[in-house]
């Protein structure tokens, strides 16, 4: 597995930590889900390695960023990558979003269409009803139920994590993202992630409508899709309705299914027709 280069750049009166894969061709701008952090990349990094340069962030309040005590959401996201990007002196960049970060991306390219040359949405930024969104909460239950709690060791920390049918099976891509993820405190290990500032963060995703960003995109977009359920057939974050609802209101979007993924397989395992698809739309 290709190690990143970590570095740091200046978001909106934050630090921004950024993960970095080299490469020759465009820089992909890369930003990962709710409770996640830059290193969920790491098997997307090995599907573009040396073609393209990848930097992936943490997300303010997540990973090795500044964790402000608030200021969570979308549109704060949104302006800690104007930012970042002014300080890397990135001009545009092919922005590339899963899950919450799809809904970041969407927002960003339909606020700041001259930043972004494409755009790739990981089975993320549909207009989900109130009904499937519980059933996309049951199913992220999990990953949130770890937040704030204190394990006495890394082993305990991932035990439980290892038994969930969404991540399996468990990989080196797992192991590295989630000693990642995790600090050392008294008596033990915990994540890095504050519950406080996910409940913030939950509770501002319902002033973003995504529908209503759609017609405001301007550049191409990749819409790739997780055919799967996390625990069961139908909790899927892009249910057909929804993927279709996007075609229609994107101007120049398309879509490639990958088949036999979840909502955390389409990027922590490594996945050819995921990368061919990547590569073939960068």
């Amino acid at each position: 597995m290709s190690l990143p280069v970590m570095k740091s750049a200046n978001g909106d009166g934050i630090a921004i930590r950024l993960a970095k894969w080299e490469g020759e061709g465009k820089t992909l701008l890369a930003v990962h889900g709710l409770t996640a952090n830059c290193r969920c990349w790491d098997s997307v990094a090995e599907g573009v390695a040396g073609r393209h340069r990848l930097l992936a962030m943490d997300l303010r309040g997540r990973g090795l960023s500044e964790k402000p005590a608030s200021g969570y959401s979308v549109a704060h996201h949104a302006r800690d990558i104007v930012s970042l990007m002014d300080d890397l002196q990135m001009e545009t960049a092919v922005l590339m979003g899963h899950s919450l970060g799809a809904v970041i991306a969407l927002y960003l390219a339909a606020r700041h269409p001259n930043r972004v040359e494409r755009m790739v949405l990981f089975d993320g930024g549909g207009s989900l009803s109130k009904e499937q969104m519980v059933k996309v909460f049951a199913g992220i239950k999990p990953a949130l139920d770890r937040l704030g709690r204190v394990f006495p060791s890394f082993s305990n920390y991932t035990d439980r994590l290892k038994e969930a049918p969404f991540l399996q099976p468990w990989t080196r891509y797992h192991e590295s993202y989630f000693r990642y993820e995790v600090e050392e405190v008294d008596g033990g290990v915990c994540s890095r992630v504050r519950p406080e500032h996910i409940a913030e963060e939950i509770s501002n995703m319902q002033e973003v409508e995504a529908a209503r960003l759609y017609p405001k995109v301007k550049c191409p977009v990749l819409i790739l899709r997780a055919t799967d359920g996390m625990l069961g057939e139908d909790d899927i974050l892009l249910p057909e309705d929804a993927v279709e609802k996007m075609l229609a209101g994107i101007r120049n979007a398309r879509r490639v299914d990958v088949a036999g993924t979840n909502h955390y397989s389409i990027l922590f395992e490594p996945n050819l027709s995921r990368d061919k698809a990547l590569l073939d739309f960068i």
